[in-house]
């Protein structure tokens, strides 16, 4: 079984900083692509930014120079550090990651955690 253990998240002030966190527990292999998605009430969930195990990163545009993404590749963990948050940040954020398991590659999810930017 493979579990996506989240951390952080909160009610910051527009302009604040929030950090989230991320492990790979469980029984595998080893762990490939990681990544933070979010979704905001009524709408789809996106992409926020993801990272390679030879730690190439990926953003989308509205993020891109505020958030960054790291992971630790010994603890199966990744992080996202959220800076000048903006109300339209706010959304549940999910971890993602690309785990395998018996040579087989599984997509796998945390269980979301809420970040609301508002004064």
């Amino acid at each position: 079984q493979v579990q996506l253990v989240e951390s952080g998240g909160g009610l910051v002030q527009p302009g604040g900083s929030l950090t989230l966190a991320c492990t790979v527990s469980g029984k595998y292999d080893s762990v490939s692509n990681m990544g933070w998605y979010r979704q905001a009430p009524g709408k789809q969930r996106e992409l926020v930014a993801s990272i390679s195990v030879i730690r190439e990163t990926n953003y989308t545009d509205s993020v891109k120079g505020r958030f960054t993404i790291s992971r630790n590749n010994v603890k199966n963990a990744v992080s996202l550090q959220m800076n000048r948050l903006q109300p339209e940040d706010t959304a549940v954020y999910y971890c993602n990651a690309h785990v395998w398991r018996f040579g087989v590659q599984g997509d796998y999810w945390g269980q979301g955690t809420q970040v609301t930017v508002s004064s």
